[in-house]
């Protein structure tokens, strides 16, 4: 047994370390598609604010040059929240919007009042605002560097891999295709060629007079004031009316003109004289739509954060929070928007990572794997054990056998020798010999008899006959048997049998059963001061209940059900004492089943215990 549990712990550890190898491989297996997963989403919200920053640029980028200084779409207040007005800075610091396009607005003079009250503070604002450009616009006359790349902050040791060890990177050569931008709109400057008329519009200073007698000579001055001395290079033809000139376009950029405000703006240069255009974007309204159209409302926002935050001049603050409270990120990627937008931040961190529904179904799989694996080793385990513990009781009770057939022989022996040499003098002497030798032939009969029928009932070759009784003839036959030998042990057999219950059983089988049981009760009784055996038949619950209760030990509670079974012997004391082959209620147990019925072993509320047969009371034959 020793070896075979040595094996058996061989085997499971062989077992527990692929499968405890395998388990980690996987579940770290979930945690990158977990991590790649939001990764992928994470991107994916980033990108779509990208685009709408990236439509605002393309549409600001796309407007006539002309429409920051007449009357247009412009004139009116913004429908977005979060611009606050368009204007037009000229060469001398000025400034134009199409708010008030019937006003000329110097650096130093007031603004005349609309007629709008709410304009009116709009352009208001924008005068201050102009004022503040004029002194921070030469620090932006060059487009800005280009924007550093995404990268993920690390945090308590968390950091994303780079793409080309990362899932995707497996497969795929992102590196074309994920490109990082360096602009959000047009990353050149462009030309265009616009009319006389448009270049004299986007120039215009002063308040153009009432009435010209002259339109072309008028029209002339107003493009040589404009141009100066560059008109004669720029001309393309003498006709005024299909005259052309040449004006570069910047892309657009971006300065900080206070802590709330940001001015985006195109450089346009038209004969040496160098415009800006652009509008002013007020950042506190324009971060909360990003968040609330891009986040908010996505289910993302239950377990993960945003952050937006700006750099400017070096420094670095959040103003957007956005989300789930993240303490303690055990994910967290960052994304630099390219410019205009360069000085933009998006931060998405995550406490706790969604989870696969892949692991769900392992940890199911695995928790069913290895419940069958221990419920394999457990049973297999406690068949081997069952096996080597049949085993050592059969060799017992070949052993018990043999010692149960040498008893009886060796006294019949001794008592002829005794009869052959005349020890016994007198007739009374000579029938008390010959008593014993009946008695030791019956209990070497009854002992081959156990054995044989055991052999049937183990190969079902024993047929039951089942006839009608009262059971009055099983009972006078055992007490016939018997009476001797309780005689010689000193115990009393009652009886207590009411004569009127009719039952279907084996009158062989049921003469056998009984002196197994009044032996067994006798073999283990016999050392205490009251012997006495109770045999009483009743009904219960459709069954004839036979029990026998004696006086003796009793079996101890843990064996109870265990002594019914093949070779079984209670490990104690007393069996250790006492002969037996184990398999007297074994054979009790086999032959009750055999006529379709149960028995059952209890201990008294005193001494003893009490062995229960229940039979069916109406005709029964079983299979």
């Amino acid at each position: 047994m020793k070896r075979i549990q040595l094996f058996m712990t061989i085997f499971f550890i062989g077992l527990s370390i692929p499968l405890g190898y395998f388990i980690v491989r996987t579940h770290q297996s979930l945690d990158q598609e977990e991590r790649a997963e939001l990764r992928y989403f994470a991107d994916t919200l980033f990108y779509e604010m990208e685009k709408a920053l990236s439509d605002l640029v393309v549409r600001e980028e796309g407007r006539r040059i002309e429409e920051y200084t007449e009357s247009s779409k412009l004139s009116a207040l913004p429908e977005e929240p979060y611009i606050l007005g368009y204007f037009q800075n000229n060469p001398d610091g000025s400034f134009q919007t199409p708010l008030a396009s019937d006003l000329v607005m110097q650096s130093d003079a007031k603004v005349q009042e609309p007629k709008n009250e709410a304009i009116t503070g709009v352009v208001r604002q924008l005068e201050d605002v102009n004022r503040v450009f004029n002194a921070r616009r030469a620090n932006v006359a060059e487009p800005v560097g280009l924007s550093p790349p995404e990268k993920v902050l690390p945090e308590k040791g968390v950091m994303e891999k780079e793409e080309s060890s990362s899932l995707a990177g497996r497969y795929l050569d992102l590196s074309r295709s994920k490109a990082k931008k360096e602009y959000l709109g047009q990353e050149k400057k462009r030309v265009e060629n616009i009319t006389a008329d448009q270049a004299i519009n986007i120039s215009k200073q002063v308040a153009e007079p009432a009435a010209a007698p002259k339109a072309d000579e008028s029209r002339m001055a107003d493009v040589e004031t404009v141009l100066g001395e560059s008109t004669e290079q720029i001309i393309l033809s003498k006709d005024l009316n299909a005259s052309t000139f040449r004006a570069e376009v910047d892309p657009l950029q971006s300065v900080f003109v206070s802590e709330d405000k940001v001015v985006f703006f195109r450089r346009i240069v038209i004969g040496g004289q160098v415009y800006r255009q652009g509008f002013v974007l007020l950042i506190q309204p324009f971060l909360d739509h990003l968040s609330q159209s891009h986040f908010i409302s996505q289910p993302m926002s239950k377990f993960a954060s945003l952050n937006l935050s700006l750099r400017d001049n070096g420094s670095q603050r959040t103003l957007i929070e956005a989300g789930a409270l993240s303490t303690n990120s055990k994910f967290s990627l960052i994304h630099h928007f390219p410019r205009p937008f360069a000085f933009l931040n998006a931060r998405l961190a995550c406490d706790n990572i969604p989870r696969s529904p892949g692991r769900q179904t392992l940890n199911i799989m695995m928790t069913i794997m290895a419940g069958v694996i221990f419920m394999g080793l457990f049973v297999i385990y406690r068949s081997v054990s069952a096996i080597v513990g049949e085993s050592f009781r059969r060799s017992q009770f070949v052993s018990a056998v043999t010692h149960e057939l040498k008893t009886p022989l060796t006294n019949i022996r001794m008592y002829i020798e005794m009869l052959e040499q005349g020890i016994a003098a007198s007739p009374e002497r000579e029938q008390d010999y010959f008593r014993i030798l009946g008695s030791e032939s019956s209990r070497l009969s009854r002992l081959i008899n156990n054995v044989l029928e055991y052999s049937k009932l183990e190969k079902k070759n024993r047929r039951m006959e089942l006839s009608e009784g009262n059971f009055e003839d099983v009972v006078n036959e055992v007490r016939s048997i018997m009476q001797e030998k309780l005689r010689q042990e000193g115990f009393v057999l009652n009886v207590e049998n009411p004569g009127n219950l009719s039952f279907m059983y084996d009158r062989e089988a049921m003469v056998q059963v009984l002196i197994n049981l009044i032996e067994n009760s006798m073999k283990f009784g016999k050392n205490n001061a009251e012997k006495k055996i109770i045999l009483r038949l009743e009904p219960e619950d459709g069954q004839v209940k036979i029990s026998l209760s004696d006086t003796g030990p009793g079996i101890p509670r843990h064996a109870l059900k265990k002594v019914f079974d093949d070779f079984f012997r209670v490990d104690n004391e007393l069996t250790r004492t006492t002969g037996g082959t184990g398999i007297g209620l074994a054979l009790v147990s086999k032959f009750v089943k055999a006529m379709g019925g149960r028995v059952a072993a209890r201990n008294n509320d005193g001494p003893g215990c009490t062995i229960s047969i229940f039979l069916p009371s109406t005709s029964f034959v079983p299979n």
